[in-house]
Order: C-alpha cells, then sequence, then structure tokens
C-alpha cells in the first residue's frame, strides 16, 4: 500500500495544480492611465564619474496630461526644468514623452520632459516617475493629482 501511495502523490499533486486553473478567479481592474493636472517636486540627481558625492538640484512644477491631447510642464521651469509640451505614450510600466520644445541643435541648458520613465500611478493621486542614466544621473518627478 505504501508503494502505492507513493507512485499517486505526484500524480494527484500534478492533477491539483492543473485544476486549479478552472477556478473562478476574481477579476482584477487594470489601474487607470494617469490623467489630469499633477504638481509636485522635480529632482535632477547627479554624482561626478570618480565621486562618491551626488548633487541634488529640486524644483516645483505642475505636469498636465492630458489623454489624446498631449502633455505640458508649467511652473518653476526658469532654472533647471524647461517648460516642456508634446504628446506621451504609455506602454505598461513606462511612459514615453515626445518634447515638441526639445531643441534641434545644442545641448539644452534645463531638463525637458522626453524620454522614457518608469513610472507608478496608484489609480486616484499618486505618480511617480524616474529615468536613471547609467549609475550619473536620475531624474525623478513626485507629484500628487490636483483637483
Amino acid at each position: 500500500m505504501k508503494k502505492n501511495f507513493t507512485y499517486l502523490l505526484p500524480v494527484l499533486i500534478l492533477a491539483v495544480v492543473f485544476s486549479s486553473g478552472c477556478f473562478k478567479n476574481a477579476e482584477s481592474n487594470p489601474t487607470p492611465a494617469p490623467s489630469g493636472t499633477f504638481t509636485g517636486q522635480f529632482r535632477l540627481l547627479h554624482r561626478k564619474p570618480g565621486t562618491t558625492v551626488i548633487d541634488t538640484v529640486k524644483a516645483n512644477i505642475q505636469l498636465v496630461l492630458e489623454t489624446g491631447v498631449g502633455y505640458k510642464v508649467l511652473g518653476d521651469t526658469l532654472t533647471i526644468h524647461a517648460g516642456s509640451k508634446g504628446h506621451y505614450a504609455i506602454n505598461s510600466n513606462t511612459i514615453g514623452f515626445q518634447d515638441d520644445t526639445f531643441p534641434t541643435t545644442g545641448k539644452p541648458t534645463k531638463t525637458h520632459l522626453s524620454g522614457y520613465y518608469q513610472y507608478y500611478y496608484d489609480g486616484t493621486s499618486v505618480l511617480q516617475m524616474v529615468a536613471n542614466s547609467a549609475d550619473t544621473l536620475s531624474l525623478q518627478y513626485d507629484l500628487k493629482k490636483t483637483p
């Protein structure tokens, strides 16, 4: 009897595993895409190669995301962050921005909201975005939805 049980145990385990797919699962509601006006802090963290010191500069900005229309950056755009506007697209946990104001020649003097960012949106109020370049530059946005 003990030998039969030893041979049947893997069969029973496989039967339970395969049949578990037949159980009704609760439907999950995907988090909606961020849309609306968000205000908060932009941080640029920069580490010069060969050092361990991280320089941090901050600015308070406002980001307006309009589904199907585009985006614009307002707020403290005089020193670190440029006023930007353009189009954006969301794919899974990545949001990509195409800035129509990004200079076509030369190096921009301020940071533009352009390129791909990993993002987190809680579905109601908190929007966080980050883009890292190797281990020397990090662009971070900590924003909250405003009514």
